[in-house]
């Protein structure tokens, strides 16, 4: 199945396509396949985007979800905790990926070229096989910036590059791991003008966990600017969903977030916190139905903003769907 991001519509073209891509990894995506079967919802049953499955987020740590059509490029494998089972996706097409992640960003910020971008991902960079790297590595390669870069531990360099590229009103994205930008904030302060600064994850053990607003009204203080970007994304995905402040997230025109009932995963609801689904139609190859372990709510105009997480490790309900 071939998939043209930049022609999905998210108001006209998008329903037709989701049941499109529905019916696609039904048919070739066995894991998937199996699941659906489990709860009787198949091609002949499901006539909407609200009948189709989610597949708990789960399954990406225990099973290869891919194409029966298609062999990997590549596979990402999420962070995770020392010991811990971790996903993984196997991306059968990586210029789907690169087309999601680069048509996303430019429709959010404008042109890649106009940026100077300065990654601060220690943690995905020591670990390896992380898909924050690759797309950031993307970026600051088409960014064609002299100054872009990865910084792993030299909190000097960076700090000396941000204060370089302010001084020439260059624009700036620094994108970091929450506990890396804190540890650059200690390190030294600034004033920002012309930089975004985009967090990404979590502290990643290494520094206790904040709520979001005290996360960046920190980061704000110590980097001088008004609102703290954030990034929406993981492993189990081939696109991001974006915040300019605020914590509030947009999607690109084809990703959707719908809620579901926090006790019964299978109901969908509207207007409350609930458990996040993700409609990515980028993973056309594995699986584009998400059911994440994420809380949040969706304003009516499509955007969202992320709550917290379920305490539980497993999304409630799947254990009875185990095959």
């Amino acid at each position: 199945m071939k998939l043209d991001l930049n022609k999905i519509n998210w108001k006209t073209d998008f329903d037709s396509t989701a049941l499109a891509v529905f019916n696609y990894q039904y048919n070739n995506v066995s894991v998937y396949k199996t699941f659906c079967d489990h709860l009787k919802r198949t091609p002949k049953t499901v006539c909407k985007v609200l009948d189709i499955p989610f597949l708990p987020i789960q399954f990406f740590k225990e099973k290869a979800l891919i194409s029966k059509e298609k062999i990997s490029e590549i596979i990402f494998s999420s962070s995770g905790t020392t010991g811990a089972i971790t996903s993984k996706h196997y991306v059968a097409d990586l210029s789907l990926y690169e087309a999601s992640f680069t048509t996303a960003f430019e429709q959010q910020y404008g042109a890649i070229s106009d940026y100077c971008i300065l990654a601060l991902l220690p943690s995905y960079l020591e670990k390896g096989g992380s898909s924050l790297v690759y797309m950031a590595d993307k970026l600051i390669k088409d960014s064609h910036h002299p100054q872009s870069g990865f910084f792993l531990n030299d909190l000097n360099a960076l700090a000396e590059i941000l204060k370089i590229q302010e001084a020439a009103g260059q624009k700036t994205l620094l994108i970091g791991v929450s506990y890396a930008l804190l540890d650059l904030i200690e390190h030294e302060t600034f004033n920002l003008n012309n930089t975004i600064v985009m967090e990404t994850g979590g502290m990643k053990g290494r520094r206790k966990e904040l709520i979001k607003q005290e996360l960046h009204a920190k980061l704000s203080k110590g980097l001088g600017v008004q609102n703290i970007h954030s990034e929406y994304g993981m492993t189990e995905l081939l696109s991001q969903a974006y915040s300019t402040g605020q914590g509030i997230f947009n999607c690109p025109p084809w990703m959707k977030v719908l809620t579901r009932e926090p006790e019964d995963p299978l109901q969908l609801i509207k207007g409350k916190t609930g458990g996040i689904n993700i409609i990515d139609l980028a993973n056309v190859y594995s699986c584009s139905f998400i059911a994440t372990q994420d809380l949040g709510k969706i304003a009516s105009n499509g955007s969202f903003e992320i709550i917290g997480r379920f305490d539980n490790s497993d999304i409630r309900g799947c254990n009875l769907m185990v095959f």
